[in-house]
């Protein structure tokens, strides 16, 4: 189909400008490291050198996620467990959010481990609880972070006939904001929408 061509070419655009971008990452990654072997551990600088590393990591997860979308990257599913994921995304919010946001978790420390890529796994939960920040950011409310195991039949997989039923594992994510209007609940899951302004929304 013709959307099917545009996805095909957006993918291998995003590909290109990914691998240009992960050369560049590069750079940063090996002058800020010597940078930082030059200077003494006292000064100020080291603190600073050391924030740009920590960004760096940040886009270099970025890139993976693109280049994953793009097909042109292998995902690296391996057995994880989902709870320390959590636990390390939720230390990760925490000083980011205002003190009118709370932070309520459900969390089944026993649940079963799963087959997954940790970076997406980490990537996802993230960009939905940025989504809920950014919707209770004027407000304030209480976001809700579930996560357990559930057991799908037969029944629940009517509609995804491609799925076989047996253990699963349930992540959920709420917030107490408006909601999704309505006129674009369909376009949420097409890539590279955002009702964001510019800097703030990749759709990603």
């Amino acid at each position: 189909s013709v959307q099917a061509q545009k996805m095909e070419a957006i993918g291998t655009l995003a590909g290109g400008i990914a691998h240009d971008f992960n050369n560049i990452l590069g750079a940063i990654f090996c002058y800020t490291e010597i940078a930082i072997d030059c200077i003494p551990s006292e000064f100020i600088a080291t603190q600073h050198l050391a924030k740009v590393l920590k960004a760096s990591e940040r886009a270099a997860t970025l890139v993976k996620q693109i280049l994953a979308f793009s097909r042109q990257s292998n995902i690296e599913r391996i057995p994880l467990k989902p709870v320390q994921i959590v636990n390390e995304a939720v230390k990760l919010l925490r000083p980011s959010l205002p003190s009118t946001i709370t932070i309520h978790l459900k969390i089944d420390t026993d649940t079963n481990s799963i087959l997954a890529d940790p970076t997406q796994f980490h990537q996802i939960l993230m960009n939905l609880c940025t989504n809920a920040f950014h919707a209770m950011e004027q407000t304030g409310g209480t976001l809700e972070i579930t996560l357990k195991d559930r057991k799908l039949s037969l029944v629940d997989l009517l509609r995804q006939p491609e799925i076989q039923p047996g253990p699963f594992l349930l992540l959920s994510v709420c917030d107490t904001g408006p909601g999704i209007p309505s006129e674009i609940r369909n376009k949420i899951f097409d890539p590279y929408f955002t009702t964001k302004e510019a800097g703030k929304g990749t759709g990603m």
